[in-house]
């Protein structure tokens, strides 16, 4: 896979915001989707592989104890797909991972972290598009049907069920985007998207070293960490937007007062 270091504020832009020309529509809308971390050599497994056991078995124990205690009302619809969703939100193990359509949101959690605004942070970037070329056909139909870029809830339940009918598609494994449902009003300000893959125990980083034409990460060096932070701060992207409420007000004036070693 490609891996790209920026060496400037305005180096960064171009990165993030490279191919999003749509000729059919001539308009600006990128098909990436985009996770930022602190730290440039964390991996994309999930919190359900991290979790350790068995991946397969541990998310049916799970999410099944997750629906029975949460309230009834805390997702849309009795979907599958929302509950795993709401149960990522909210820190569940899942085999989802958060991702953004916002580069924007991507660099603030890059640079949210002040004790490692000294380590080469990176901003994982997937063309969502085209990994979906790679789904099933049943799935690919869905999508054309409804015009959509993403998967959501009512795509997926109508294309292929729950979690067990996704497992028990046959051939090799494939990833495709999920957008939850506007659970709350942090995940609609993160501009929120999931990553799924089709078997639990399979990682996306594995995936994507099958298809390395579909991602590239851009790493954001330390030094250049200070300056996209200011920055961002100042275009309001901060913790007092994407966690709303008293929490997330507390979380960024405790960084933005926090003083630089």
């Amino acid at each position: 896979m490609d891996e790209l270091r920026a060496e400037s504020w305005e180096q960064l832009h171009g990165l993030l915001y490279e191919e999003s020309w749509q000729e059919d529509i001539r308009r600006h809308r990128s098909t990436w989707a985009f996770r930022g971390r602190s730290d440039a050599g964390e991996d994309l497994r999930t919190s359900l592989i991290r979790l350790g056991g068995d991946a397969a078995q541990l998310e049916g124990h799970l999410l099944r104890a997750f629906r029975k205690y949460a309230q009834r009302s805390a997702v849309p619809t009795d979907s599958q797909w929302n509950w795993l969703a709401l149960g990522q939100h909210h820190g569940l193990p899942t085999r989802l991972l958060d991702w953004t359509f916002s580069p924007y949101v991507a660099l603030h959690f890059v640079t949210s972290r002040p004790e490692a605004l000294e380590r080469d942070g990176v901003v994982w970037c997937v063309d969502y598009s085209r990994a979906h070329e790679l789904a099933p056909e049943q799935l690919r139909a869905e999508l054309e049907a409804a015009g959509a870029g993403v998967f959501d809830a009512e795509m997926l339940d109508r294309a292929v069920g729950g979690l067990r009918e996704l497992e028990a598609i046959g051939g090799e494994p494939f990833a495709f985007f999920l957008e939850p449902p506007a659970l709350d009003d942090r995940i609609v300000n993160q501009y929120a998207l999931f990553s799924c893959v089709s078997r639990a125990t399979v990682t996306l980083d594995a995936w994507l070293e099958e298809h390395p034409e579909l991602v590239r990460r851009i790493v954001v060096p330390a030094e250049l960490k200070w300056e996209v932070r200011d920055k961002l701060d100042q275009a309001n992207v901060t913790e007092r937007v994407l966690f709303p409420g008293l929490d997330g007000l507390s979380r960024w004036l405790t960084r933005y007062y926090s003083p630089r070693a």
